[in-house]
């Protein structure tokens, strides 16, 4: 009997996700832990591996399909023990699980009206009737229904294709993305004159639309990762209470330490960034005042011992905070090293769950853009996040005397449910004191 493969719960949170790309085809033999797929999820695109050995007989939702429920059937596998083609009819012969529970379509009307789509991931779309018959139409299934995925269907209402006329090159003669996005100019859907005839229309770019106030635009779809961070931010916003303390750090002392450290690091391939030291000094600091490692949990507050600090990291899909764990006690070495693995899978959108979910307090740094001061958003259920900007030379006393330093302003924002302005006002102090005195850092 065929097994069928389903999509798997990647994170503890993951109800849903986006099949970005199958790297398996019909008819290849797997082995368990080959990599079959990637899979997009809120915060990272990851690997899916096979769990068991046999032949892939039937792709049953194409890559570049989005909002595929936990659970769905994916792909159908044949044993070692089973004959592909046997399995594959069955397969087929079989209705799918995911088909079972789509609501039946509605049916076109006698005057040549369009189905409504399901919000299923595959769904069956019905064609545009036309009275001339059309030279290259799409394979079709019962009646003038033509088989496309969803994410090929909405390609091609903003390009204005008309999918009858598009050659599906997916399983079974599925329209997928590639064909929509290769489809020639003909097939594109004649406008009526008087909508052609309108000049603003006619003046926007090739593949770009427009507002309502005329300004032309490309409509740009959200991946889970942009939908997480829109989400999380919002809840932030609405229900932080957010208090913001700003200081002004001198620099010179902690950047003469950096130096020196690589000098004597230089043998072991190991460079510390101003960043890795920021990291333990953050976590050096909420060591001293641990007031301010907690989270508002309702009618609880936690309060942590370890110092899991999340760093802000610029990733294409988006913002994601992968956490060195335990800095505390961490040596700044360590955390270099941690910290470089770690950016460059949050770059390649590789991090496991585990590496970027929890965390105790964040550190995010953009004084490598020239940002001398923001206020960053708290990443819940964290109590803070500590705002870096650029280290520049300003006047500054110095010794009673006016001089001139390398100084770097920091802010903190602070849940004010789960910490006062006071506590957060020590931290401040206390990680000022520790970057202008740094050799606390190696203690």
């Amino acid at each position: 009997m065929p097994t069928p493969i389903k999509m798997p719960a990647l994170s503890p949170t993951m109800e849903e996700g986006t099949l970005a790309r199958w790297l398996v085809k019909e008819g290849d033999q797997v082995s368990a832990g080959d990599v079959m797929a990637e899979i997009e999820t809120d915060k990272a695109t990851m690997e899916f591996e096979a769990v068991d050995e046999g032949t892939i007989v039937k792709i049953e939702v194409p890559e570049g399909t989005e909002g595929v429920k936990v659970g769905t059937i994916i792909a159908t596998l044949a044993g070692e023990d089973e004959d592909p083609d046997d399995a594959k009819a069955a397969a087929e012969s079989k209705p799918a699980e995911n088909e079972e529970k789509k609501p039946a379509p509605a049916k076109a009307s006698d005057s040549g009206g369009e189905e409504k789509p399901s919000a299923a991931p595959e769904v069956l779309a019905s064609a545009k009737t036309s009275e001339k018959p059309k030279a290259a139409a799409a394979p079709k299934a019962e009646g003038d229904r033509v088989i496309a995925s969803p994410l090929a269907k909405r390609i091609a209402e903003q390009k204005g294709i008309d999918l009858a006329s598009v050659q599906g090159s997916g399983p079974n003669g599925r329209i997928v993305k590639a064909d929509v996005e290769s489809a020639p100019a003909a097939t594109v859907q004649t406008e009526a004159p008087a909508k052609a005839a309108q000049p603003a229309k006619a003046a926007a770019p090739a593949g770009a639309q427009q507002s309502e106030f005329g300004a032309p635009y490309e409509a740009q779809k959200l991946n889970n990762v942009r939908k997480i961070i829109a989400r999380r931010l919002t809840e932030a916003k609405q229900t932080i209470p957010h208090i913001y303390l700003t200081v002004d750090v001198r620099l010179d002392a902690l950047l003469k330490l950096r130096g020196e450290l690589n000098d004597s690091l230089k043998a072991d391939g190991v460079k510390l960034s101003v960043n890795d030291l920021l990291i333990k000094a953050l976590a050096r600091t909420l060591q001293r005042v641990p007031q301010c490692n907690v989270s508002f949990q309702g009618d609880e507050l936690h309060q942590y011992t370890r110092q899991d600090i999340s760093v802000a990291v610029a990733a294409p899909s988006g913002l994601i905070t992968p956490i060195i764990v335990d800095a505390g006690r961490k040596g700044l070495a360590q955390i270099s090293t941690e910290m470089k693995e770690l950016a460059g899978k949050a770059r390649d959108g590789k991090l496991q769950p585990h590496e970027y979910q929890g965390g105790t307090a964040s550190i995010s740094n953009l004084g490598m853009f020239g940002t001398k001061q923001f206020d960053a958003v708290i990443n819940p259920p964290q109590a803070m996040i500590l705002a870096v900007g650029a280290g520049e030379k300003r006047p500054y006393v110095i010794d009673e005397a006016l001089g001139i330093a390398t100084v770097m302003t920091a802010t903190g924002s602070f849940d004010h449910r789960a910490i006062d302005g006071v506590d957060g006002a020590k931290l401040m102090d206390a990680f000022k004191n520790l970057v202008e005195n740094p050799m606390g850092l190696l203690v």
